[in-house]
């Protein structure tokens, strides 16, 4: 399991852990599906424990953020490494999301 989900006071955290390769976007997808039906909230994704995020990776956090944005919520990312903030650097991803 790449996102482990739970309903918080402020709204939705997700551990997200492992690597966010394409094969496990494909297989998270259904996973995020709880962060997506609860668009209208605060949605934080806690990096602490992800090792690595592909383009497949960065298109489900582009998912749950258009959502978000879409019905009033947001989204937060926190406690990403060094080397996720470097791709998140590179592809303006970083200005995308509120990163804390």
């Amino acid at each position: 399991m790449i996102f482990d989900i739970k309903e918080t006071n402020e709204g939705m955290l997700a551990l997200v852990s492992g690597r966010l390769d394409t094969p496990a976007a494909v297989k998270a997808q259904q996973e995020i599906e709880p962060l997506l039906a609860n668009a209208d909230k605060v949605i934080t994704l806690d990096c602490k424990d992800l090792e690595y995020i592909s383009s497949s990776g960065l298109r489900l956090f582009l998912t749950i953020r258009k959502e978000t944005t879409g019905k009033g919520g947001k989204v937060i990312i926190k406690n990403i490494n060094d080397d996720i903030k470097k791709v998140f650097m590179m592809t303006g991803f970083f200005n995308l999301f509120e990163i804390i």
